[in-house]
């Protein structure tokens, strides 16, 4: 979802998926997938959209403590 400022709130996470495994938690807010800035949770769907299956991509997270990490996904592909 839309956050109060630009990115994308975590508001679930898939267990077992890619956003687990890479150490994703409800409340922390996306700021980039890859090289794409994320400023709503449209543009996150975007990217995601555009991402290639089995292909590592970077996260900037804002964690709800504050802090702000750095995290690797690998998408897959949801049947």
């Amino acid at each position: 979802m839309d956050d109060e400022k630009p990115g994308a709130r975590v508001v679930g996470v898939h267990v077992p998926g890619p956003g687990y495994t890479a150490g994703l938690v409800r409340g922390d807010v996306l700021l980039a997938f890859g090289r794409t800035r994320v400023d709503s949770a449209a543009d996150l769907a975007h990217a995601v959209a555009r991402a290639r299956p089995g292909k590592q991509v970077t996260l900037t997270v804002r964690h709800s403590s504050g802090g702000y990490q750095q995290l690797t996904a690998v998408p897959g592909v949801v049947t």
